[in-house]
């Protein structure tokens, strides 16, 4: 097992040692791992042990981070590791974050494998996901500078709870962000995730205003729990007033998991219902996901109501973007990285395994 020092810990006075990483901080034990499982207190400090350890790499469309405005069509060489800094009991890929077994799930790599082997494949970016890439700090800074000489781009699929001198340190290196706002209430998030929301909704205002980091929102709707009226109309007026209305919403349909087995999946029309009050409060580009809902995946201008990039599955259909990215029919900018013309790797996934770039 790798023992990575890192910088965010500081010494106690019983002996043990607090991870500032993320709002948990965690006081630990000599021998003690965090919450997050691959962080540990080693000789008197706070170390990563999973460092260069991956759950496995894939190829997918940019669109399943999901993020609609950065590099439409283009692929992403996904990663994640084992271990997670919440404890939700939704967990979606609660089979990789609540791991605990993490030599069976390792495939070894580089930040310099990844980034060659993603650069042979054609991949416009990498992605740390599955997991929550706050919790290998380390790593994925280090895989994001290892891409960037490779003039590829580094997204983070995150859900935004770490603490302000980390999160800056993390963001330098970031190109784009998708960032999961569970909820919107104190509540929810104590109860289902054993996190606090204030530290997110910190996280997103830091991206948004303090960075040059593309940033999207995802909410996955769990029946009962977020998905009452008037918290999707305080989340998105909260999301116009303090982010704007150009940053992108998702509202993604809940699938029975881990530890919410008796919870009914999302119906169809609370997706559609979260999209029209989003857009009534002034979001200019909501989305619905996990749902087959073509006019729900599809960009459309928001001044004119010009269908911009259709979307079904994941594969892209119309594109009437002009060459600087503004609808070319009205002339209005839509907010997003975009280039001249849009990738085509459509819906694929395709599994990797990067020992073949290896030297």
């Amino acid at each position: 097992m790798s023992h990575t020092p890192t910088k965010y810990w500081h010494k106690l006075d019983d002996d043990r040692v607090q991870c500032d990483l993320c709002p948990r901080f965690c006081k630990l034990r000599e021998g003690q791992h965090g919450l997050c499982f691959i962080r540990e207190n080693y000789n008197g400090e706070i170390v990563l042990t999973s460092y260069g350890l991956s759950s496995g790499y894939c190829i997918d469309p940019v669109e399943k981070k999901p993020l609609n405005h950065f590099l439409p069509g283009t692929p992403v060489l996904s990663f994640g590791t084992a271990g997670c800094n919440l404890a939700c009991k939704f967990c979606q890929n609660w089979d990789i974050s609540k791991s605990r077994e993490i030599h069976t799930l390792a495939d070894q790599a580089s930040p310099e494998l990844i980034a060659t082997a993603a650069k042979k494949l054609n991949c416009r970016s990498v992605a740390y996901t599955y997991n929550d890439p706050v919790i290998f700090h380390e790593y994925a800074i280090d895989v994001a500078q290892a891409c960037h000489e490779k003039d590829i781009k580094s997204v983070a699929v995150t859900a935004g709870y770490v603490c302000p001198e980390p999160r800056a340190e993390f963001y330098q290196h970031m190109d784009a962000a998708n960032v999961d706002l569970k909820g919107f209430s104190e509540q929810f998030y104590y109860k289902l995730t054993g996190g606090h929301l204030e530290p997110v909704l910190d996280t997103l205002k830091y991206i948004k205003h303090e960075t040059s980091t593309w940033l999207e929102l995802t909410t996955l709707l769990i029946p009962g729990w977020n998905d009452s009226e008037e918290e999707l109309n305080e989340m998105t007026q909260w999301v116009v007033s303090e982010l704007g209305s150009d940053v992108p919403m998702h509202f993604t349909a809940f699938h029975p998991e881990w530890k919410m087995m008796d919870v009914p999946s999302t119906p169809f029309a609370t997706l559609t219902r979260a999209r029209q009050i989003a857009i009534k409060n002034g979001v200019h580009y909501a989305y619905t996901g996990n749902v087959h809902d073509e006019g729900g995946e599809s960009t459309y201008c928001h001044n004119c109501g010009n269908k911009l990039i259709g979307r079904d599955w994941y594969v892209l259909s119309d594109w009437n973007l002009d060459n600087h990215g503004a609808c070319n029919k009205c002339g209005t900018a839509c907010a997003g990285i975009f280039e001249s013309k849009p990738g085509d790797w459509g819906a694929k996934r395709q599994p990797v395994r990067l020992k073949d770039f290896a030297a």
